[in-house]
């Protein structure tokens, strides 16, 4: 008995040896489970920062699938499914193969248009790299599918290798520090800007060959039709004049009543992307706007959400006698801004102007859209209406693309900006075609094609050589500061 009492001790004994020495194994277990899934949640978070939901998103809503045509003055470019799928998606790629992606605009099968802001990316951290490629690798689901429209620009647009020339002169950035340790900052929030956000590509204008102009950084450009306003620190064009919490908020959730309501891709980049970030970071990025070097716009005198209306609508000026069918719309009858607004719009936005006592329908009056320096996004948001969900509120207008031409589009635009907006402002019906169709054709892409229409593709391909070398030439003669290579300098 004592034997086996003995026997039965060692082997308690022996059990509890075998537990200790498995001890610091099963917490560097439990320590690497717990940091695998810090990795996640900060690449999910890096995925937010820099909105890749928004472009890449698919069709159906499915994330990351792909197939979205994201506008540029060249045509539509499609985005790519960036799933895990090994024969449709990055699967098969390694982190130095998505790195170069990314930062460089090259692809293992090709270049990139910039149209994915590599150009911006390329400032991204180390570590927020390796946790955005080990997220979409590991917790995004893998759809076995390619976007079942493709890319297809003009020649010799469609020459993916010719944007080496363009990488060589615009995208020289480097990977800069994000600041993380810095919540709040100034620091911060000029990475968020200039790098993750990539606010640059659609707020600065773009020379003659699509690179951004650094001279009027964050000054306002047109892309896709919409207006991306001017968002220095001035006070008239700008947001200067925007208390930091009325830009908070406007981050937050696309609305600050009585200023801006967000629209187009400005919607987008906050369902998807902005209004998921921290507050600490939505305030850091606040912080560093009101830090950009202000920029005046020619010939504006007071803030375009300063504007309100310069008469009273009487009860005789109603037409009440107005058809209101939806087919008085569609069949070009009137060509009345007045009664296309009281059939098409009062309704919502009351015939006042001012919209609802809670402006979930807002006021066109006090409103950036009808009182900025162009009638761009009134125009855009009638014909493509708007919608943005931010923590399960939804905000949508209907889109009237199918329903008006664009001569009624012209008239009830010109009837909002005489009533509600900036009155020196007036859009035609080439206006709206221009817009509806997103023509911001650049010189380059005009040059092109005046020259593919006198010689055919022989002249587009001389056309082409005769590019490369200005462009070669044009490398030459320039010298980019060590500045201009990297992000604007703190203020």
């Amino acid at each position: 008995m004592r034997s086996l009492r003995l026997i039965g001790v060692n082997a308690l004994s022996r059990l509890i040896s075998g537990v200790v020495a498995c001890a610091p194994l099963i917490a560097a277990a439990a320590s690497a489970g717990t940091d695998h899934q810090a990795l996640m949640a900060r690449g999910a978070y890096i995925a937010r920062e820099a909105d890749c939901e928004a472009c890449h998103i698919g069709p159906d809503g499915t994330p990351y699938a792909g197939g979205k045509a994201i506008h540029s003055p060249l045509g539509a470019i499609i985005a790519p499914n960036i799933t895990p799928s090994k024969t449709f998606g990055i699967g098969g790629w390694d982190e130095a193969a998505f790195a170069k992606a990314i930062r460089h605009g090259v692809s293992p099968h090709g270049h990139l248009y910039p149209a994915m802001p590599y150009t911006s990316y390329a400032g991204m951290s180390d570590q927020d790299v390796h946790a955005l490629f080990t997220y979409l690798k590991n917790n995004v689901t893998a759809i076995d599918a390619a976007p079942t429209v493709e890319t297809r620009l003009p020649f010799p647009f469609n020459v993916r290798s010719l944007m080496a020339g363009w990488n060589w002169l615009f995208a020289r950035g480097r990977p800069v520090d994000d600041a993380r340790d810095q919540p709040g900052s100034v620091a911060r929030g000029r990475y968020l800007v200039d790098v993750m956000g990539h606010c640059s590509a659609c707020h600065s204008p773009r020379n003659s060959l699509l690179g951004e102009d650094k001279r009027r950084y964050l000054g306002g450009a047109v892309v896709g039709g919409w207006y991306a306003p001017n968002i220095t620190s001035d006070e008239i064009s700008g947001i200067g004049a925007w208390r930091d919490d009325e830009l908070f908020t406007f981050l937050k959730t696309g609305a600050v009543h009585g200023k801006a309501q967000a629209s187009g891709g400005m919607a987008e980049a906050i369902e998807h992307g902005l209004s998921h970030l921290s507050d600490d970071d939505l305030y850091g990025i606040v912080r560093y706007l009101k830090t950009v070097p202000p920029l005046r716009d020619a010939g504006q005198r007071e803030p375009a959400f300063a504007r309100h209306p310069r008469q009273e609508l009487t009860f005789e000026a109603l037409h009440l006698g107005a058809s209101r069918a939806a087919g008085a719309l569609s069949d070009n009858s009137s060509l009345n801004g007045e009664q296309i607004f009281i059939g098409a719009c009062a309704s919502c936005h009351q015939l006042n102007g001012a919209g609802t006592r809670d402006q979930f329908y807002p006021s066109l009056f006090a409103n950036t859209a009808t009182g900025g320096i162009t009638p761009r996004n009134l125009v855009m948001s009638i014909l493509t209406g708007v919608h943005r969900e931010v923590d399960g509120h939804i905000v949508s207008m209907p889109h009237f693309a199918d329903e008006l031409s664009d001569a009624q589009v012209a008239a009830v635009s010109n009837y909002v900006l005489q009533r509600f907006g900036n009155a020196a402002l007036s859009v035609s019906a080439a206006d709206v075609d221009k817009f509806r169709r997103g023509d911001d054709r650049p010189l380059l892409m005009t040059m092109f094609m005046r020259l593919g229409g006198i010689s055919g593709s022989g002249g587009l391909a001389a056309a082409g050589v005769a590019a490369l070398a200005w462009l070669e030439r044009r490398a030459r003669q320039r010298k980019f500061a060590e500045a201009e290579m990297s992000l604007p300098p703190d203020a």
